[in-house]
Protein backbone atom coordinates (compact mmCIF):
# COMPACT_ATOMS: atom_id res chain seq x y z
CA UNK A 1 0.00 0.00 0.00
CA UNK A 2 1.20 3.33 -0.98
CA UNK A 3 1.29 6.15 1.83
CA UNK A 4 1.17 9.77 0.29
CA UNK A 5 1.36 12.54 3.10
CA UNK A 6 -0.01 9.98 5.66
CA UNK A 7 -3.15 9.18 3.40
CA UNK A 8 -3.60 5.91 1.44
CA UNK A 9 -3.85 5.81 -2.50
CA UNK A 10 -6.65 2.87 -2.50
CA UNK A 11 -8.24 3.91 0.81
CA UNK A 12 -11.76 5.94 1.51
CA UNK A 13 -10.23 8.37 3.60
CA UNK A 14 -8.60 9.97 0.28
CA UNK A 15 -11.07 9.70 -1.69
CA UNK A 16 -13.47 11.58 0.51
CA UNK A 17 -10.52 14.55 1.35
CA UNK A 18 -9.78 14.45 -2.55
CA UNK A 19 -13.17 15.10 -3.54
CA UNK A 20 -12.76 18.34 -1.24
CA UNK A 21 -9.11 19.01 -2.80
CA UNK A 22 -11.11 19.18 -6.23
CA UNK A 23 -12.43 22.73 -6.14
CA UNK A 24 -8.37 23.61 -6.18
CA UNK A 25 -7.19 23.97 -9.09
CA UNK A 26 -6.70 20.59 -11.35
CA UNK A 27 -5.53 21.83 -14.71
CA UNK A 28 -3.71 24.25 -16.79
CA UNK A 29 -5.21 28.13 -16.60
CA UNK A 30 -2.67 29.60 -18.34
CA UNK A 31 -1.46 29.82 -22.19
CA UNK A 32 2.30 28.79 -23.37
CA UNK A 33 3.06 32.40 -23.56
CA UNK A 34 1.70 34.17 -20.64
CA UNK A 35 3.39 31.26 -19.09
CA UNK A 36 6.97 32.08 -20.48
CA UNK A 37 6.19 36.04 -19.59
CA UNK A 38 5.70 34.74 -16.05
CA UNK A 39 8.57 33.05 -16.22
CA UNK A 40 10.80 36.23 -17.65
CA UNK A 41 9.47 38.17 -15.27
CA UNK A 42 10.61 35.83 -12.23
CA UNK A 43 14.12 36.08 -13.28
CA UNK A 44 14.90 32.69 -11.87
CA UNK A 45 17.00 29.48 -12.50
CA UNK A 46 15.10 26.43 -13.32
CA UNK A 47 16.01 23.20 -13.39
CA UNK A 48 15.27 20.49 -16.20
CA UNK A 49 14.51 17.06 -14.45
CA UNK A 50 13.20 13.65 -15.61
CA UNK A 51 12.57 10.15 -13.44
CA UNK A 52 10.36 6.88 -13.54
CA UNK A 53 9.33 4.52 -11.83
CA UNK A 54 7.56 1.27 -12.20
CA UNK A 55 5.19 0.77 -9.05
CA UNK A 56 1.92 -0.97 -8.96
CA UNK A 57 -0.80 2.26 -8.58
CA UNK A 58 -4.52 0.76 -7.46
CA UNK A 59 -5.88 4.71 -8.48
CA UNK A 60 -3.71 6.70 -11.09
CA UNK A 61 -6.49 9.50 -11.55
CA UNK A 62 -6.10 10.34 -6.89
CA UNK A 63 -2.43 10.43 -7.91
CA UNK A 64 -2.49 12.29 -10.51
CA UNK A 65 -4.67 14.92 -8.92
CA UNK A 66 -2.63 14.84 -6.12
CA UNK A 67 0.64 15.44 -7.79
CA UNK A 68 -1.11 17.97 -9.97
CA UNK A 69 -2.11 19.99 -6.98
CA UNK A 70 1.16 20.24 -5.00
CA UNK A 71 3.65 20.61 -8.18
CA UNK A 72 1.75 23.36 -9.57
CA UNK A 73 1.78 25.33 -5.80
CA UNK A 74 5.73 24.76 -6.45
CA UNK A 75 5.85 25.91 -10.33
CA UNK A 76 6.62 22.44 -11.49
CA UNK A 77 5.69 22.91 -15.13
CA UNK A 78 6.10 19.59 -17.48
CA UNK A 79 4.82 16.80 -18.90
CA UNK A 80 3.62 13.95 -16.66
CA UNK A 81 2.32 10.34 -17.05
CA UNK A 82 0.80 8.47 -14.23
CA UNK A 83 -0.38 4.26 -14.83
CA UNK A 84 -1.27 1.64 -13.18
CA UNK A 85 2.17 0.33 -13.98
CA UNK A 86 3.91 3.66 -12.22
CA UNK A 87 5.28 6.98 -13.51
CA UNK A 88 7.02 8.55 -16.07
CA UNK A 89 7.86 12.30 -15.53
CA UNK A 90 9.77 14.97 -17.91
CA UNK A 91 9.89 18.76 -15.88
CA UNK A 92 11.07 21.89 -14.84
CA UNK A 93 11.29 23.39 -11.49
CA UNK A 94 12.51 26.57 -9.92
CA UNK A 95 16.05 25.70 -8.53
CA UNK A 96 14.56 27.50 -5.18
CA UNK A 97 11.72 25.21 -4.71
CA UNK A 98 14.08 21.71 -5.45
CA UNK A 99 14.33 20.66 -1.83
CA UNK A 100 10.33 21.17 -1.55
CA UNK A 101 9.84 19.42 -4.77
CA UNK A 102 12.42 16.71 -3.61
CA UNK A 103 10.65 16.23 0.05
CA UNK A 104 7.60 15.95 -1.24
CA UNK A 105 8.95 12.92 -3.99
CA UNK A 106 10.10 11.41 -1.04
CA UNK A 107 6.82 11.24 0.87
CA UNK A 108 5.31 8.98 -1.80
CA UNK A 109 6.81 5.82 -0.72
CA UNK A 110 7.65 4.18 -4.03
CA UNK A 111 9.20 7.62 -5.29
CA UNK A 112 10.97 7.77 -2.13
CA UNK A 113 14.86 7.87 -3.41
CA UNK A 114 14.24 7.94 -7.28
CA UNK A 115 16.78 8.76 -9.11
CA UNK A 116 16.46 12.15 -10.90
CA UNK A 117 18.55 12.85 -14.58
CA UNK A 118 19.21 16.62 -14.65
CA UNK A 119 19.42 17.87 -17.82
CA UNK A 120 22.79 18.53 -19.58
CA UNK A 121 21.83 22.06 -20.75
CA UNK A 122 19.21 23.84 -18.59
CA UNK A 123 16.90 26.12 -20.31
CA UNK A 124 14.52 27.91 -18.13
CA UNK A 125 12.33 27.26 -20.86
CA UNK A 126 12.20 23.96 -21.55
CA UNK A 127 8.58 23.67 -20.37
CA UNK A 128 5.63 25.82 -20.60
CA UNK A 129 2.71 24.26 -18.99
CA UNK A 130 2.00 21.21 -16.66
CA UNK A 131 0.27 18.59 -18.11
CA UNK A 132 -0.29 15.54 -15.42
CA UNK A 133 -1.99 12.89 -17.87
CA UNK A 134 -3.36 9.18 -16.75
CA UNK A 135 -2.73 7.37 -19.30
CA UNK A 136 -2.70 3.04 -20.18
CA UNK A 137 0.95 3.08 -19.93
CA UNK A 138 3.93 5.24 -19.10
CA UNK A 139 5.45 4.36 -22.44
CA UNK A 140 3.42 3.06 -24.98
CA UNK A 141 5.33 -0.45 -25.58
CA UNK A 142 1.89 -2.12 -26.95
CA UNK A 143 2.98 -5.15 -25.19
CA UNK A 144 0.96 -7.59 -23.07
CA UNK A 145 2.71 -7.39 -20.03
CA UNK A 146 0.79 -10.57 -18.43
CA UNK A 147 2.86 -12.87 -20.94
CA UNK A 148 6.07 -12.21 -19.09
CA UNK A 149 8.26 -10.82 -16.04
CA UNK A 150 8.95 -7.05 -16.25
CA UNK A 151 10.20 -7.67 -13.23
CA UNK A 152 13.41 -10.10 -15.21
CA UNK A 153 15.15 -7.37 -16.11
CA UNK A 154 18.47 -6.99 -17.53
CA UNK A 155 22.30 -6.02 -16.21
CA UNK A 156 23.00 -2.58 -15.22
CA UNK A 157 26.04 -0.55 -16.16
CA UNK A 158 27.26 2.34 -15.32
CA UNK A 159 29.34 4.65 -17.99
CA UNK A 160 32.82 2.96 -17.24
CA UNK A 161 31.22 -0.54 -17.78
CA UNK A 162 29.16 0.83 -20.55
CA UNK A 163 32.42 2.06 -22.31
CA UNK A 164 34.04 -1.29 -21.87
CA UNK A 165 30.69 -3.43 -23.90
CA UNK A 166 30.67 -0.67 -26.54
CA UNK A 167 34.27 -1.69 -27.76
CA UNK A 168 33.75 -5.42 -26.73
CA UNK A 169 33.56 -7.54 -30.39
CA UNK A 170 30.99 -9.95 -28.76
CA UNK A 171 28.35 -7.40 -27.97
CA UNK A 172 25.67 -5.57 -30.11
CA UNK A 173 24.93 -2.07 -28.37
CA UNK A 174 21.76 -1.44 -29.65
CA UNK A 175 19.81 2.53 -29.40
CA UNK A 176 16.60 1.72 -28.50
CA UNK A 177 15.33 5.04 -29.69
CA UNK A 178 13.36 6.53 -33.03
CA UNK A 179 15.26 7.08 -36.04
CA UNK A 180 14.96 11.22 -35.47
CA UNK A 181 16.62 10.63 -32.26
CA UNK A 182 19.82 8.57 -32.94
CA UNK A 183 19.88 10.84 -36.58
CA UNK A 184 21.77 13.98 -34.66
CA UNK A 185 23.08 11.16 -31.58
CA UNK A 186 24.56 8.01 -30.66
CA UNK A 187 27.07 5.79 -29.21
CA UNK A 188 29.83 5.12 -31.37
CA UNK A 189 29.35 1.46 -33.10
CA UNK A 190 25.78 1.02 -31.80
CA UNK A 191 22.64 0.02 -33.84
CA UNK A 192 20.28 2.43 -34.67
CA UNK A 193 17.00 0.99 -35.68
CA UNK A 194 15.15 2.64 -38.34
CA UNK A 195 11.54 3.05 -36.77
CA UNK A 196 9.12 5.51 -35.70
CA UNK A 197 7.72 3.93 -32.74
CA UNK A 198 9.48 2.20 -30.08
CA UNK A 199 7.10 -0.34 -30.67
CA UNK A 200 8.29 -1.18 -33.93
CA UNK A 201 11.97 -1.36 -32.54
CA UNK A 202 11.08 -4.22 -30.31
CA UNK A 203 10.09 -6.53 -33.09
CA UNK A 204 13.00 -5.85 -35.34
CA UNK A 205 15.72 -6.23 -32.90
CA UNK A 206 14.04 -9.41 -32.05
CA UNK A 207 14.18 -11.14 -35.66
CA UNK A 208 16.97 -9.53 -36.65
CA UNK A 209 19.37 -10.67 -33.97
CA UNK A 210 17.70 -14.07 -33.45
CA UNK A 211 20.74 -15.94 -34.18
CA UNK A 212 22.79 -14.07 -31.47
CA UNK A 213 21.04 -15.14 -28.88
CA UNK A 214 23.16 -16.97 -27.04
CA UNK A 215 26.76 -15.83 -28.74
CA UNK A 216 26.38 -12.33 -28.02
CA UNK A 217 26.07 -9.35 -25.53
CA UNK A 218 22.60 -7.37 -25.94
CA UNK A 219 23.47 -3.90 -24.83
CA UNK A 220 20.82 -1.23 -24.79
CA UNK A 221 20.62 2.55 -24.36
CA UNK A 222 18.06 4.93 -24.42
CA UNK A 223 17.46 8.89 -23.39
CA UNK A 224 16.90 8.41 -19.32
CA UNK A 225 16.39 4.28 -18.91
CA UNK A 226 12.56 4.17 -19.35
CA UNK A 227 12.21 2.27 -22.56
CA UNK A 228 15.86 -0.62 -22.15
CA UNK A 229 13.66 -1.02 -18.44
CA UNK A 230 10.98 -2.76 -20.02
CA UNK A 231 12.69 -4.01 -23.42
CA UNK A 232 15.39 -5.90 -21.45
CA UNK A 233 12.97 -7.78 -19.43
CA UNK A 234 10.90 -8.81 -22.59
CA UNK A 235 14.41 -9.35 -24.76
CA UNK A 236 15.14 -12.03 -21.51
CA UNK A 237 11.55 -13.44 -22.18
CA UNK A 238 12.10 -14.06 -25.62
CA UNK A 239 15.79 -16.10 -24.77
CA UNK A 240 18.65 -13.73 -24.79
CA UNK A 241 20.71 -15.03 -22.50
CA UNK A 242 23.06 -11.99 -22.01
CA UNK A 243 21.08 -8.68 -21.59
CA UNK A 244 22.77 -5.36 -20.30
CA UNK A 245 21.39 -1.97 -20.42
CA UNK A 246 22.40 1.71 -19.49
CA UNK A 247 21.71 3.19 -16.16
CA UNK A 248 20.11 6.06 -16.14
CA UNK A 249 20.49 6.64 -20.32
CA UNK A 250 22.33 8.73 -21.95
CA UNK A 251 21.45 11.67 -19.55
CA UNK A 252 23.02 10.23 -16.77
CA UNK A 253 26.05 7.99 -18.98
CA UNK A 254 26.77 12.26 -19.79
CA UNK A 255 26.78 13.05 -16.20
CA UNK A 256 29.35 10.34 -15.08
CA UNK A 257 31.56 10.72 -17.76
CA UNK A 258 31.97 14.65 -16.98
CA UNK A 259 32.64 13.88 -13.30
CA UNK A 260 34.96 10.60 -13.44
CA UNK A 261 36.53 11.99 -16.75
CA UNK A 262 35.57 9.21 -18.82
CA UNK A 263 36.17 9.03 -22.12
CA UNK A 264 32.86 10.12 -23.85
CA UNK A 265 31.68 7.28 -26.62
CA UNK A 266 28.35 9.14 -27.64
CA UNK A 267 28.86 11.24 -30.91
CA UNK A 268 26.40 14.17 -31.61
CA UNK A 269 23.25 15.68 -29.69
CA UNK A 270 20.73 14.50 -27.28
CA UNK A 271 17.09 14.25 -28.41
CA UNK A 272 14.91 15.71 -25.56
CA UNK A 273 11.07 15.73 -25.55
CA UNK A 274 10.50 19.63 -24.31
CA UNK A 275 11.25 22.84 -25.96
CA UNK A 276 15.14 22.52 -25.96
CA UNK A 277 14.56 19.56 -28.34
CA UNK A 278 18.21 18.71 -28.09
CA UNK A 279 20.79 18.89 -25.54
CA UNK A 280 25.09 18.74 -27.44
CA UNK A 281 27.13 15.94 -25.79
CA UNK A 282 29.60 15.90 -27.74
CA UNK A 283 31.46 18.61 -30.86
CA UNK A 284 30.24 15.81 -34.02
CA UNK A 285 27.65 17.11 -36.30
CA UNK A 286 26.82 13.48 -37.73
CA UNK A 287 24.10 14.43 -39.87
CA UNK A 288 22.80 16.69 -42.50
CA UNK A 289 20.33 19.53 -42.90
CA UNK A 290 17.17 17.54 -44.88
CA UNK A 291 16.70 20.95 -47.22
CA UNK A 292 20.92 21.66 -48.47
CA UNK A 293 21.92 18.17 -47.08
CA UNK A 294 25.22 20.81 -45.11
CA UNK A 295 25.94 19.31 -41.87
CA UNK A 296 23.30 20.32 -39.16
CA UNK A 297 21.73 18.76 -36.27
CA UNK A 298 19.21 21.44 -35.41
CA UNK A 299 15.49 19.81 -35.17
CA UNK A 300 12.89 22.39 -36.04
CA UNK A 301 9.28 22.46 -36.50
CA UNK A 302 7.17 23.70 -39.81
CA UNK A 303 6.36 26.72 -39.29
CA UNK A 304 2.80 26.11 -40.92
CA UNK A 305 0.67 24.91 -37.70
CA UNK A 306 -1.66 22.62 -39.90
CA UNK A 307 1.63 20.85 -41.14
CA UNK A 308 4.28 20.82 -37.58
CA UNK A 309 6.48 18.26 -39.41
CA UNK A 310 9.78 17.85 -37.47
CA UNK A 311 12.52 17.79 -39.56
CA UNK A 312 16.14 19.25 -39.87
CA UNK A 313 17.07 22.82 -41.12
CA UNK A 314 20.05 24.74 -41.00
CA UNK A 315 20.04 28.84 -40.14
CA UNK A 316 20.66 29.03 -44.06
CA UNK A 317 17.27 27.05 -45.00
CA UNK A 318 15.48 28.54 -41.84
CA UNK A 319 16.12 31.98 -43.42
CA UNK A 320 15.06 30.92 -47.02
CA UNK A 321 12.34 29.05 -46.16
CA UNK A 322 10.51 31.12 -43.43
CA UNK A 323 10.94 28.05 -40.63
CA UNK A 324 9.03 25.94 -43.39
CA UNK A 325 9.52 22.19 -44.56
CA UNK A 326 8.29 23.41 -48.06
CA UNK A 327 7.48 26.05 -50.51
CA UNK A 328 3.15 25.25 -50.22
CA UNK A 329 4.10 25.78 -46.43
CA UNK A 330 5.93 28.41 -47.09
CA UNK A 331 2.66 30.08 -49.29
CA UNK A 332 0.38 28.85 -46.37
CA UNK A 333 2.16 31.10 -43.97
CA UNK A 334 2.22 33.97 -45.84
CA UNK A 335 -1.19 34.32 -45.44
CA UNK A 336 -3.44 36.10 -43.01
CA UNK A 337 -3.56 34.09 -39.75
CA UNK A 338 -7.14 34.16 -39.57
CA UNK A 339 -7.12 32.48 -43.11
CA UNK A 340 -4.76 30.15 -42.02
CA UNK A 341 -6.80 28.86 -39.38
CA UNK A 342 -9.89 28.41 -41.42
CA UNK A 343 -7.61 26.43 -44.19
CA UNK A 344 -7.19 24.05 -41.28
CA UNK A 345 -10.62 24.50 -39.81
CA UNK A 346 -11.76 20.92 -39.39
CA UNK A 347 -8.93 18.75 -40.71
CA UNK A 348 -6.24 16.90 -38.66
CA UNK A 349 -2.91 17.14 -38.11
CA UNK A 350 -0.95 15.24 -41.11
CA UNK A 351 0.55 11.69 -39.91
CA UNK A 352 3.58 13.74 -41.32
CA UNK A 353 3.97 15.08 -37.32
CA UNK A 354 4.40 11.77 -36.44
CA UNK A 355 6.86 10.66 -39.36
CA UNK A 356 9.25 13.00 -38.14
CA UNK A 357 11.31 13.69 -40.88
CA UNK A 358 10.39 11.28 -43.18
CA UNK A 359 8.64 13.84 -45.94
CA UNK A 360 8.91 13.44 -49.49
CA UNK A 361 9.64 17.63 -49.73
CA UNK A 362 12.72 16.82 -47.56
CA UNK A 363 15.63 16.27 -50.49
CA UNK A 364 18.26 15.09 -48.27
CA UNK A 365 16.33 13.51 -45.48
CA UNK A 366 18.08 10.47 -43.97
CA UNK A 367 17.20 6.91 -46.36
CA UNK A 368 14.68 4.37 -45.00
CA UNK A 369 16.16 1.04 -44.09
CA UNK A 370 14.84 -2.10 -43.21
CA UNK A 371 17.56 -3.97 -41.67
CA UNK A 372 19.71 -3.20 -38.77
CA UNK A 373 23.56 -2.32 -39.38
CA UNK A 374 26.03 -3.65 -37.48
CA UNK A 375 29.41 -2.03 -37.00
CA UNK A 376 32.42 -3.31 -37.50
CA UNK A 377 34.84 -2.65 -34.52
CA UNK A 378 37.73 -0.50 -35.49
Amino acid sequence: MQIIRGLSIFGLSISFNLTHSYSMQLYNTLSAKEREALIEQAGKERLTISFYKYAHIGNPRILRNHLFIHWNELDVLGRIYVAHEGVNAQLSVPADNFKAFKDHLDSISFLEGVRLNIAIEQDNKSFLKLKVKVRRKIVADGLDDNTFDVTDKGIHVDAEQFNQLVEDPDAIVVDMRNHYESEIGHFKNAVTPDVDTFRDSLDLIEEQLRDHKEDKKLVMYCTGGIRCEKASAYYRHKGFKQVYQLEGGIIEYTRQVRDRELDNKFLGKNFVFDQRRAERISDEVISNCHQCGKPCDTHTNCANEGCHLLFIQCEECAEEMNQCCSEACMEIVALPYEEQKKLRKGKTKSNLIFKKGRSEVLKFKKPATSSLVLEERK
